[in-house]
């Protein structure tokens, strides 16, 4: 027996794909917001996109049921470590606390990678950075000063950061413990 036919609306439900291109970016800044750590964001946004992907058929707006889902997921890993987040906020007597030698020369030696990692960065690629991360301005601001749109300062920002992180990682530098 065939499933029956949507009616038709005034507007048309976006592709995947577009619906992927639009949101992710703001739901990274937004999964990052609720967890705080980057990784844990760009897993949450990963599986919430790949559940999007089983569930298409059945999701009328996905916009809504991207956010409402991310942050369910967002909540389900506090949850899930709450334990691990306590821990890690009290324990003083760690080998790499913040205040330890070891832990000054990983984040100097970070520092260092990271400053040679955006030297070789062409030169529009680093005026987003810097304007975004040095000079702390909105996207809104950094897109007025380039002439870029808002929604592609936000796309390469995004893109530059994972290319960075990925260089990083292949450096042996991972976020901190």
């Amino acid at each position: 027996m065939p499933a029956p036919a949507r009616p038709e609306t005034a507007e048309a439900k976006p592709s995947l794909r577009e619906v992927f291109d639009a949101e992710e970016s703001p739901l990274l800044r937004y999964a990052f917001s609720l967890v705080g750590k980057r990784a844990v964001a760009e897993d949450l946004v990963q599986e919430v996109f790949l559940q999007l992907h089983n569930h298409w058929d059945s999701v009328e707006n996905p916009r809504a049921w991207l956010y409402r889902s991310v942050r369910n997921r967002a909540y389900n890993h506090h949850r899930d470590h709450k334990k691990e987040i306590l821990t890690n906020n009290h324990e003083s007597h760690d080998n790499d606390s913040p205040d330890t030698p070891t832990a000054l020369l990983h984040r100097m030696e970070a520092a260092g990678f990271l400053r040679l990692l955006l030297a070789e960065l062409e030169e529009a690629d680093r005026q987003l950075i810097q304007l975004k991360y040095f000079e702390d301005l909105k996207y809104r601001e950094i897109s007025e000063r380039t002439g870029l749109s808002i929604g592609n300062v936000g796309y390469r920002l995004h893109h530059l950061l994972k290319q960075l992180a990925e260089k990083l990682r292949q450096l042996g530098i991972d976020e901190a413990p």
